[in-house]
């Protein structure tokens, strides 16, 4: 039923690679993660909160595609756009747990 033929590579279509286009939030949000995280030193950063963090934190966030090759004359997302991303995110993940640590103490 898919518009594309299945190959190994998930990020294929035909024979057209796509696995070099990316938004450029991506990296923009991991570098900040830590630093946001600082400001919640009870918060259980286990391997499903950090996942939930990341992709509700892109998902508040404009997408910015670009290939491998673009070149960004102006990036239009702030660092704080980000922060403020990350910050509900992790609010949100310690309001609505869904990891193995499910009990958070209200602040």
């Amino acid at each position: 039923m898919g518009n594309g033929k299945k190959t190994a590579n998930k990020y294929q279509y035909n024979s057209v690679d796509l696995s070099g286009i990316r938004n450029r939030n991506e990296l923009r949000v991991i570098n900040m993660m830590g630093q946001v995280l600082q400001s919640y030193p009870d918060f259980s950063q286990d391997v499903i909160n950090i996942q939930d963090i990341y992709a509700l934190a892109l998902n508040l966030l404009p997408s910015r595609y670009t290939q491998g090759f673009s070149i960004v004359l102006k990036e239009p997302v702030t660092d704080e756009q980000i922060s403020d991303a990350l910050h509900k995110a992790v609010q949100r993940v310690r309001d609505n747990p869904t990891g193995p640590d499910k009990k958070y103490e209200s602040d």
